[in-house]
């Protein structure tokens, strides 16, 4: 054999990536992952398929729609697409169908080139990911502290739990506030009128405290769900639970209002964090140039994908910002998760709402089960996301059928969806 043909016995010819292209795009709607999530299944013309995933509770015709925009290009392109695609994403779930379709291209690209997604992004700074779970409240802080503590025995060495104003509800005196507002979720926060009263906060603060004598402070904890209260009222708060070493307040007022932020944090000691629902390294700027964060956290499901969100990761490190990363859904989004994370320096932890269901791995077929081990996910070094096929009866029995798609049905009503989308004349 000569030195060429022992060369060229290497390379894998499976795929042609120069002329790979775009046929299919379709959807399987899944629910209970905890969330209801919808899986996108890019097809190609030769033989490879990609997925990725719409945020959970998020509506799959925003992936739909895009399907005529993408069909003929080549799924390795992925900048080229995603720019033709972003301005249809919008914050929140409405930036799902964009960074689904994102996923989907670098699983897609990295199959092609036989390369973890990582690498496409420019290698890794890890060869694993600290995760942490979120543990729902119960009304007890030496109850809640025991929950966490069941957490820290499996592994884990990061921690969140929610604090706020769910749990005063029943508590006399705790709340001040218009009585059809103390209970309402569809009220941006400063508009509820809603006060936690020195009653309320002498609550918390016990609550904290309790948790904190069964965990003790080496661990991480940072808590989550004040609830729809004012700036003033977060202060307040945030001023009395300092003390405790929380890991940072998260989403503690919309994250639109940058001015708030910054007044939050300048009037307390612990790292203040938002970001799940923006959209786009654009939506982070303010919120960074403005010192209103200590930690971002956005869901890369939202926020346009891998590779949008390492650009914000790295915008970050400009300021000294850390990154967390926000994630509710199955494990194509988790795998997606763990490649970003291990491709931006500054990292910091990785949520997963779905610790608790024992079939979730099984979603898909790959080894190295479970996915968390020790707190920790190893970072893929198979092709693409890097976890081979999904596991078609595990869909089967979880699928949504209340919602259209059925298992990856085809979606030919959206092939003929047609605009003039260019931005400039």
């Amino acid at each position: 054999m000569t030195e060429d043909q022992n060369l060229n016995s290497k390379i894998n010819t499976n795929s042609k990536p120069s002329q790979l292209k775009i046929t299919d795009l379709r959807i399987c709607n899944l629910r209970g992952l905890p969330m209801d999530c919808t899986i996108i299944k890019l097809d190609t013309n030769q033989g490879i398929s990609g997925y990725g995933e719409v945020r959970d509770w998020a509506s799959p015709t925003y992936a739909l729609m895009l399907k005529n925009r993408i069909i003929g290009e080549n799924p390795c392109n992925i900048d080229l697409i995603f720019r033709r695609l972003k301005q249809f994403g919008y914050h929140a779930r409405q930036g799902g169908g964009v960074s689904g379709i994102e996923m989907a291209l670098f699983d897609l690209a990295g199959k092609a080139y036989g390369v973890p997604a990582y690498q496409l992004v420019g290698g890794k700074f890890r060869e694993k990911v600290l995760c942490y779970c979120d543990t729902d409240s119960v009304p007890d802080g030496k109850q809640m502290g025991e929950r966490l503590k069941r957490r820290m025995e499996r592994g884990f060495k990061f921690l969140k739990m929610d604090i706020g104003i769910g749990l005063l509800q029943d508590v006399p005196g705790a709340l001040s506030g218009p009585p059809n507002m103390l209970q309402t979720t569809d009220v941006m926060h400063p508009f509820t009128g809603i006060q936690i009263t020195p009653v309320g906060i002498e609550f918390l603060v016990d609550y904290v405290r309790q948790v904190r004598d069964v965990i003790g402070y080496q661990v991480p904890l940072a808590v989550d769900h004040f609830g729809h209260i004012n700036l003033e009222s977060c202060i307040r708060l945030g001023r009395a639970l300092d003390p405790f070493t929380l890991a940072w307040y998260e989403d503690m007022i919309p994250w639109q209002f940058t001015d708030q932020y910054v007044r939050l944090a300048q009037s307390v000691t612990t790292p203040i964090c938002t970001g799940e629902d923006i959209y786009l390294k654009e939506g982070f700027r303010p919120l960074m140039e403005k010192h209103g964060v200590s930690v971002i956290h956005p869901d890369l499901a939202t926020s346009g994908g891998l590779l949008e969100t390492k650009k914000i990761g790295d915008l970050a490190q400009e300021y000294g910002v850390a990154m967390a990363m926000h994630f509710a859904g199955s494990p194509i989004s988790f795998f997606a998760n763990i490649h970003c994370a291990a491709a931006t320096e500054n990292f910091y932890v990785l949520e997963n709402h779905s610790v608790d269901l024992n079939w979730w791995d099984d979603l898909v077929d790959t080894s190295g089960k479970p996915f968390i081990q020790d707190g920790y996910a190893a970072v893929p070094e198979t092709p693409g996301l890097g976890f081979g096929e999904i596991n078609e009866t595990a869909f089967r029995e979880r699928m949504d059928y209340r919602r259209a798609g059925g298992y990856f049905e085809p979606s030919t009503d959206w092939d003929s969806e047609l605009s003039h989308d260019r931005l400039w004349s």
